[in-house]
């Protein structure tokens, strides 16, 4: 059944990392009306509010999309997980809580690359403007914010003593990866507040949703994108059996992510026109960069054996212990269940780098094989390794005209001689950390890959064999001023040739940020509402009126 067509000022697609920032900013005006729609449900799991319930929600058809890649040929064929948050917040919602932005060049490389107003110093204030710093406000935080960032409440000794054999093998100390400078080794802070989960919906839609003017659809299935020559209008979606056509006065914004926002303009018939065809979809608009230039973090893991009973493999083995867990989050939200997927780690140069780190390093004070198999019956730590910036590249395409088919995710891995060469050296770096009096002292040996896999081809081996997504897809709308270059939006993420339409998400960074991305999006869904309002305000001086572009000309 069609419902009849409701109208609103602004309409968000996506209630992810950015989307729900983006609503709750531009619902600040009451003057507008502001529609966020989401494709999953509104969350109600405790779950999801539990720092470690990621465990729970990663791989749970209810809460993740369970994307995979086609099979990899860099890594032996095989198809690699790819969980996307499928639920307010996004994946805001379902990932490990580490707090990383990036490195300032990475955004100064972003404006030099031809997108004004995206540097390091026009970034840093969105940072900070949305920031709950658990340490304070400070020239690089902000205190006042809805985005909770936290240390983690209680320390491990096996975590200490990775730290301290971080700086044994030549990684400076460092309190704040956020700070004046991201090299070297130190605890993670998480993005929580008050020991719980801070995802976006929580931080940003939580205090917004009283506004009349902000209105939230969750299960809603967005088909295409309504086309009227160069102007998007509105947007086809689906809920349940009900179909919605759904208007807008103003703008339409993409946030639903580097997979999201990719497959609603290829089936809406904007992107390469070859590839729409072969996906029986009809080409309305070129855009030969959709879909293309796909970055991800690939990650190798070493898997350590203990000579102690000191990793959270022993620590939460039995029922006792588990009940303890429980209640010591229940009544004082600390403990295991206050937990994010990694509790320290660091950045460092290989001897490929230049003037920057360009790997880095998780430390998990555990050791599993996945998450649906549970932790190892022995005591276990894991290092992971990834490489910052990789060269590689892939693309996400649509094969269907049908929605409900995922897109082929080919993120390309190793392609390019410098990732190889960068992850075998990351991989090393973490031998030396392990290797470091620090660790060395309570190590029983590697379980994987073990000390048999010593020379670059067998390491390089064990990574194609082994190596996992650490999951930031990227770039495959990227901003830029030229479309025949590759580019889909603007410095104002405003997509190339259309009226009515931007996108703001982690499908629009011209290249990866150099750490994990959830800060990253957040800061990108704050940028783009300053962005709207300014660009609403220059148009209200100059006609008196707001219109979009086309009905300017027209």
């Amino acid at each position: 059944m069609m419902t009849e067509p409701e109208t609103y000022d602004y309409i968000v697609v996506g209630g992810g990392s950015a989307g729900c920032v983006l609503a709750a900013r531009l619902s600040e005006d009451p003057r507008l009306s502001v529609l966020l729609v989401e494709a999953g449900p509104k969350g109600r799991s405790p779950w999801l509010h539990i720092p470690s319930g990621f465990f729970k929600t990663i791989n749970n058809p209810r809460y993740d999309w369970r994307y995979e890649t086609e099979p990899e040929p860099a890594l032996y064929g095989r198809r690699i997980a790819w969980p996307r948050g499928r639920v307010l917040g996004g994946s805001s919602a379902i990932n490990g809580l580490i707090y990383i932005r990036g490195q300032a060049d990475d955004f100064n490389d972003w404006a030099q690359r031809g997108n004004p107003g995206w540097s390091w110093t026009d970034v840093l204030p969105a940072f900070r403007s949305v920031e709950a710093q658990g340490r304070g406000e400070s020239e690089f935080h902000g205190a006042q914010g809805s985005l909770g960032v936290e240390d983690p409440p209680v320390d491990l000794v096996l975590v200490s003593r990775f730290v301290k054999a971080g700086t044994q093998a030549g990684l400076p100390l460092n309190h704040d990866f956020n700070g004046m400078t991201q090299e070297g080794v130190g605890r993670f802070q998480l993005t929580t507040r008050n020991g719980r989960r801070s995802s976006s919906a929580r931080a940003f839609l939580g205090p917004a949703t009283r506004r009349p003017n902000l209105h939230i659809l969750t299960g809603i299935s967005v088909d295409r994108l309504e086309l009227d020559g160069r102007q998007v209008r509105g947007i086809h979606c689906r809920r349940g059996g009900d179909r919605l056509h759904l208007l807008c006065r103003r703008e339409i914004v993409l946030t639903a992510g580097a997979i999201g926002s990719t497959q609603i303009l290829q089936l809406s018939g904007i992107g390469d026109p070859a590839q729409l065809v072969a996906a029986g979809v009809r080409p309305l608009h070129a855009l030969p960069g959709v879909g293309r230039h796909l970055q991800d973090h690939l990650q190798s893991r070493l898997m350590l054996k203990l000579n102690l009973p000191i990793s959270l493999n022993d620590l939460t083995r039995g029922p006792w212990r588990k009940l303890l867990i429980g209640m010591d989050y229940v009544f004082r939200r600390r403990g295991v269940l206050s937990f994010g997927a990694s509790l320290a780690g660091g950045f460092g140069r290989t001897p490929l780098a230049s003037d920057r780190p360009d790997v880095q390093f998780h430390f998990q004070p555990l050791s599993l094989d996945n998450y649906d198999g549970g932790l190892h019956p022995f005591p276990g730590a894991t290092i992971s390794a990834c490489q910052l910036r990789p060269q590689s590249e892939g693309t996400i395409f649509i094969t269907s005209p049908d929605p409900s088919v995922h897109p082929e995710i080919r993120p390309n891995y190793l392609a390019t001689e410098l990732d190889r060469q960068t992850m075998i050296e990351g991989f090393r770096f973490a031998r030396r950390i392990a290797a470091a009096p620090a660790l060395a002292e309570v190590i029983a040996g590697e379980h994987r890959p073990g000390n048999g896999v010593n020379s670059d081809d067998e390491i390089l081996d064990y990574i194609r064999a082994t190596g996992s997504s650490i999951y930031h897809p990227s770039s495959t709308c990227r901003m830029g001023p030229d479309p025949d270059l590759g580019d889909v939006v603007d410095a104002r993420l405003k997509v190339h040739g259309l009226a009515g339409l931007r996108i703001a998400d982690c499908s629009i960074m011209p290249r990866l940020v150099s750490g994990n991305t959830n800060a990253a999006a957040i800061m990108i869904g704050e940028r783009a509402a300053a962005i709207i309002r300014e660009d609403a305000a220059a148009a209200m001086a100059t006609d008196g009126t707001i219109t979009n572009e086309t009905e300017k000309t027209a």
